[in-house]
Order: structure tokens, then C-alpha cells, then sequence
């Protein structure tokens, strides 16, 4: 079986205080597809990816990656193989240098120091980050941060990439850098976003979550232009498929 395939049967969770996230969730997400999960706050978006690569464990129900149960047990080789990128860098940014914070991981893995070399440069190479290798992290701007959050994970070489809000609080060049850089890969690519013009960009298939549970499962530009489907789930349609006032009066006009 694939590594690259992810499948989630009846997935509950509650949290210690009591509150109910998650309500018995399934799904599968097949090799190489890029997946957007998308919902209003409290939706449950966040905790669903957070058991993905074990953060959090299961209430009820089963995760499994390429075939392995996410549990305590399996906790290392599912996170060889799920790189997660947090919602914000500084979660994952705490060495002294760009260099360091990449190198974590491999280094971590037991892995000799050229290959850790060769995988930071590959990986700082990809994001367009090399030239930071020297820098303290906390002298990057917030689209330098979240590139080299995600050149932490590509180091990992892992199978599936997950992502959560990568656009956040970045200005619309470092958001076009970005999404350019997710087109060019192959990984398995699961995005929890608020940004649905990214993820009509990048996936070809949404999954709408509202209040713990699986609302809509289809294709994006089907789910996005469906209203009433984005009104119950207290969404706003993509920018890029809203009619423009403006130009609606102004090709009226012209008709007359």
C-alpha cells in the first residue's frame, strides 16, 4: 500500500474540557491528490490535520497512513512520513540559525552530516530560502518565516504534506510566491485554509467540514460555486468566482 494515502474511519475527539471537535469523521485521500479542508473557526479543520501525524490521538476511531495506525507506538514512522507545517512558524522555528532549524530533523533521524547537508540545501533550495541559512529566524519576514517552516518538513523527505493556513498573514506577493512554490509538488498535499481562492488554486478537491463533521466531499470548483452549500457552512464564495458589481453595471450599460 501506498504510503502516500491516507484513510480515517469514524474519527471522534473530545478535548479534556469536555468539547466535542470531531464526530465520526471518515474519509480517503488517494495518492498525489491535493486536498483542501476548508470550514468556519471551530469547524474542527485544526484538530482534524492535528491527527494526522499523531499531535493529537483519537477519541474513537481509526487513522491510518499507508496502511499504519496513528498511534504511540507508530508515533516515529508516521511522522517520517506526514511533514506537518503549522499555522504559525514560530512553532517551528526555535534554533539559532535557518541553517539549524532545517538540519533538525535529519540530524535528529541519525542521519550522517552529508546527507543532513545535502538534504537542508536541497530543501532551503526548493523554498528559494538558501541564502537565509545563516540568518536567526526571528530576523525574517513572515514570507521568509513560512518558507523555511516548510523547508523544515521537506528535509524529512516526507510523502504527504500537511499544511495548516500557510497563507496567513502574508502580503499577496509572499501568498503568489507561495502557492507557486505548492504547484511544483508531488507530495500528497492536505490544506486546512480560510484562503478558498488558494485552495480553487491548488486543489482539486474540497472537503467542507462543519462542526466536526463532513458537510461536502467533492470537487473544488463544484462545492465553491454551490451558495447555499457555502451559506450553511458560513463561508464566502472565492473572490475569483464572485460576478463584479462594477463591471456587471458597466457591461449593462454598454448593452443599452
Amino acid at each position: 500500500m501506498s504510503h502516500h494515502t491516507l484513510d480515517i474511519t469514524d474519527l471522534s475527539y473530545t478535548y479534556p474540557d469536555g468539547t466535542a471537535a470531531l464526530s465520526a469523521l471518515s474519509l480517503h485521500i488517494g495518492h498525489g491528490e491535493s486536498v483542501a479542508i476548508v470550514g468556519a473557526n471551530g469547524s474542527g479543520k485544526t484538530t482534524l490535520l492535528s491527527h494526522l501525524n499523531g499531535v493529537l490521538l483519537p477519541t474513537a476511531g481509526t487513522v491510518n497512513i499507508g496502511g499504519f495506525p496513528v498511534t504511540k507506538q507508530t508515533l516515529p514512522q508516521i511522522r517520517r512520513t506526514v511533514g506537518m507545517v503549522f499555522q504559525n512558524p514560530d512553532d517551528q522555528l526555535f534554533m539559532p540559525t535557518v541553517y539549524e532549524d532545517v538540519a533538525f530533523g535529519p540530524v535528529n533521524m541519525g542521519l550522517p552530516s552529508t546527507d543532513v547537508k545535502a538534504r537542508v540545501t536541497a530543501a532551503l533550495t526548493t523554498v528559494g530560502a538558501l541564502e537565509l541559512s545563516d540568518r536567526p529566524p526571528y530576523r525574517l519576514s513572515g514570507g521568509q518565516k513560512r518558507a523555511v517552516a516548510i523547508a523544515t518538513v521537506l528535509a524529512m523527505e516526507p510523502a504527504i504534506l500537511v499544511m495548516d493556513e500557510p497563507t496567513a498573514a502574508l502580503d499577496p506577493w509572499a501568498r503568489r510566491q507561495l502557492i507557486e512554490l505548492l504547484r511544483t509538488f508531488t507530495h500528497t498535499k492536505i490544506i486546512a485554509t480560510h484562503d478558498l481562492d488558494m485552495a480553487l488554486d491548488l486543489c482539486e478537491r474540497t472537503i467542507v467540514l462543519a462542526n466536526g463533521s463532513i458537510l461536502k466531499d467533492g470537487p473544488t470548483a463544484e462545492v465553491f460555486r454551490n451558495l447555499p452549500l457555502l451559506a450553511q457552512a458560513h463561508l464566502e464564495q472565492p473572490f475569483s468566482l464572485q460576478n463584479c458589481p462594477l463591471c456587471s453595471k458597466s457591461m449593462g450599460n454598454n448593452t443599452l
